[in-house]
């Protein structure tokens, strides 16, 4: 059975990878540099590596069935279960461990509609989500840091810490909104109980706070151009992944 889209054709890689031809290139030797695409004892894989790397990307960015995404490929829907399997851990974000004393990073909680309810609860849009706790370099936009999924009932303040990422800054800089109180964050200037309005000093300070944090808005724009993060149907760690490989894509594409 012959596959339509190719990596081999540059035409398709952009359209369903996000990235340019030069950086899809580079993608692929770094993944055959850490022993993504080892030789196998037994049946090889159906699929060059650059073209298993495509049907991951292609799998996140139209949210297709395996059923109809495979056929596309030329393989089976056995064989694209397997290769979404074994690739999707493999282009997760690595998260930063150093970061300089000036670095100003920002965090913000997006919510992910997941539908393995093993993992997601019903949150404020109404649907089974995960909570996923994003931290990008506010110079640079770059992820830096994703925690780890939480049921989407859990609220920003409590899943800073439960989801890891507050370990992973460690003394980090960390800006964020009003719904972090409590953390020791960075966050707007808020009226005390009796208060009629904030002194004009506060007011302008927190007009920067806004311009500054939402950038990490900008970003969730970006990865939720990615049509898995609307509607998530990869269980247990699955969505986990798909979250982290997003990323990566996203920092690539800023590197160039």
């Amino acid at each position: 059975m012959a596959g339509v889209i190719t990596a081999s054709e540059p035409s398709w890689i952009a359209p369903f990878s996000g990235l340019s031809p030069r950086s899809f290139r580079k993608l692929i030797t770094a993944l055959r540099r850490e022993g993504a695409d080892p030789v196998r004892q037994g049946r090889p894989w159906s699929l060059p590596l650059e073209d298993r790397v495509l049907l991951v990307t292609t799998y996140w960015r139209t949210n297709l069935t395996l059923r109809q995404l495979a056929p596309l490929f030329g393989i089976s829907k056995s064989a694209a279960d397997r290769i979404i399997d074994h690739l999707g851990p493999l282009l997760a974000l690595r998260p930063r461990k150093r970061f300089r004393k000036d670095t100003v990073l920002i965090v913000d909680g997006t919510l992910v509609p997941t539908r393995d309810h093993a993992i997601a609860a019903q949150s404020k849009n109404y649907r089974y989500s995960t909570n996923h706790q994003v931290v990008i370099d506010a110079e640079t936009r770059l992820v830096v840091v994703i925690g780890q999924p939480l049921p989407g009932n859990r609220n920003d303040c409590k899943a800073w810490e439960q989801s890891g990422a507050k370990a992973a800054v460690g003394k980090a800089t960390v800006i964020a909104d009003g719904g972090y109180r409590g953390t020791g964050l960075v966050i707007p200037h808020r009226r005390a109980r009796g208060q009629a309005e904030l002194p004009a000093w506060k007011e302008d300070h927190n007009a920067s706070h806004r311009r500054v944090r939402a950038r990490v808005e900008h970003v969730f724009a970006r990865m939720k151009g990615w049509k898995i993060l609307r509607d998530c149907r990869l269980k247990g760690d699955g969505v986990y992944h798909a979250v982290l490989g997003i990323a990566q894509l996203h920092n690539l594409v800023l590197a160039g």
